[in-house]
């Protein structure tokens, strides 16, 4: 008898779904419900971001006077000249910049310093001074070098030429450049 009254009071799993199939608002709901289910539970498309333009580089001459200007200091650019190419170097702001263990060369040619391996004063011209012709430099030293060059082509950006002074277009190197 007590089964016959727990089955009487509560709704069975027939009357039940009877009752919400019958009725159109229930549909809808049910539509709704499993569209919210559906987005939620769904994987999440991905959308890569919108192509970026890569970095324009225009070449130019730099006097060691406007290279000098490059140094590091109050968050400027870092570049520098190896073998006649100024290259800048920002991205090694902890190498090159000022305090940087090779600080010593920001904005200035470091053609004498990277080929006899040296970070003193006396291996690095004044931005007041001829460029260096590096006339003396020994095959070994030479060699040092162009490593160097090469290290610095292959990971910053090359942005122009170290020139005595500028020539009548000022983009490229002139006769004065020091190769």
């Amino acid at each position: 008898m007590a089964d016959a009254a727990a089955k009487a009071s509560s709704p069975n799993l027939e009357s039940l779904v009877a009752e919400l199939t019958t009725n159109p608002v229930n549909w809808v709901l049910i539509g709704v419900l499993g569209y919210l289910l559906y987005s939620l539970l769904r994987p999440q498309r991905y959308e890569p971001p919108p192509p970026m333009h890569a970095k324009v580089i225009e070449m130019r001459e730099y006097t060691p006077a406007d290279l000098a200007e490059f140094d590091g200091t109050e968050g400027k650019a870092i570049k520098f000249a190896v073998n006649g190419k100024v290259f800048d170097v920002s991205r090694g702001r902890n190498f090159y910049g000022p305090g940087g263990p090779y600080g010593n060369f920001a904005g200035r040619d470091a053609s004498r310093g990277m080929a006899k391996q040296s970070f003193e004063l006396e291996n690095i011209r004044a931005p007041d001074e001829p460029i260096d012709p590096l006339d003396d430099l020994t095959k070994e030293e030479r060699d040092n070098m162009l490593e160097w060059e090469s290290h610095f082509l292959h990971k910053y950006d090359h942005v122009g030429w170290l020139v005595s002074e500028h020539s009548e277009h000022g983009k490229g190197p002139n006769s004065k450049k020091t190769e």
